[in-house]
């Protein structure tokens, strides 16, 4: 299987603070991701893509060091994850799993308030900061009239804003959100992606924004809302860099198996896929 990295892609392959390098991940007998070298660019919006089990969440579980590697390596800031302490790495990435799971009847702003966990010392339990983060979370994910009620009677949408204002609290510079649309109708979709853009972007002292990691199935929502793409299959990285550069309909052949069109999106000109031979009704 070949594998395409753009002029961009490489160009950034020494400017990132998490990086894999040779990482092989496997679930017992089962090997997953074979010898993945992966750069995450700083200050940039990263989405994963690919067909189903070809290791998407995987690379992210083990790129927050949820998942010890079989082989090769996970850096941060170039040393390994499994010699940096539990608490640093805490204070540094950010990790929203596909399907976490909240303690029995817990609130929405005790769960959100839990992301401020890896700043506490003993000598300091909770500070203005740790009250400021946790307001601006949930104002930003529109959970702030939920804050009283339990998350056990929340809607699935609902968890999930819950769940993504919780990783915001923790106020990391790289957030990793496996999957983080999940549950979510359209408008509610948007509204993720548009926050996740603004994480990324530069802040008004022009200093560089978060740097976020994501998995997507939506490949028009990735490609829209990508700075740097990264397409798997079995386990491997087949294409990576700019939307703009990557998306052709021979990556979605080779990729998805789909024969596809590619055409400019309307609204911000990054590439639309429109799936080639549509279903159409039978006679009646």
């Amino acid at each position: 299987m070949s594998s395409t990295r753009t002029p961009d892609a490489v160009a950034e392959a020494t400017t990132g603070r998490l990086a894999a390098r040779r990482l092989t991940l496997a679930y017992e007998d089962r090997t997953v991701v074979h010898e993945l070298d992966l750069t995450v660019p700083d200050g940039r919006v990263t989405v994963i893509v690919g067909p189903n089990a070809c290791g998407k969440s995987t690379t992210l579980r083990a790129l927050g060091r949820l998942l010890k590697p079989r082989g090769g390596a996970v850096l941060l800031d170039g040393t390994e994850l499994s010699r940096i302490p539990t608490k640093k790495i805490a204070q540094s990435i950010g990790l929203l799993p596909q399907t976490p799971v909240a303690p029995e009847a817990i609130t929405v702003s005790d769960l959100v308030a839990r992301g401020r966990q890896p700043h506490q010392h003993w000598w300091q339990q909770w500070s203005e900061e740790d009250e400021r983060a946790v307001t601006d979370a949930m104002d930003r994910t529109d959970i702030t009239a939920l804050g009283d009620r339990s998350v056990d009677e929340l809607s699935g949408g609902q968890r999930q804003r819950v769940w993504i204002a919780m990783a915001l609290a923790q106020e990391t510079d790289l957030l990793l959100l496996d999957e983080p649309t999940t549950y979510l109708d359209i408008s509610h979709q948007v509204e993720v992606l548009d926050l996740v853009r603004q994480l990324a972007a530069p802040a008004a002292d022009g200093s560089r924004g978060r740097t976020v990691v994501t998995v997507l199935h939506d490949l028009n929502q990735a490609a829209r809302y990508a700075d740097h793409l990264v397409a798997m299959k079995e386990g491997r990285i087949v294409a990576e860099g700019h939307p703009a550069d990557i998306v052709t309909a021979e990556l979605v052949r080779e990729v998805f198996g789909l024969e596809a069109v590619i055409v400019p999106d309307p609204v911000t000109g990054s590439p639309l896929v429109v799936p080639g031979a549509p279903w159409t009704p039978g006679p009646r």
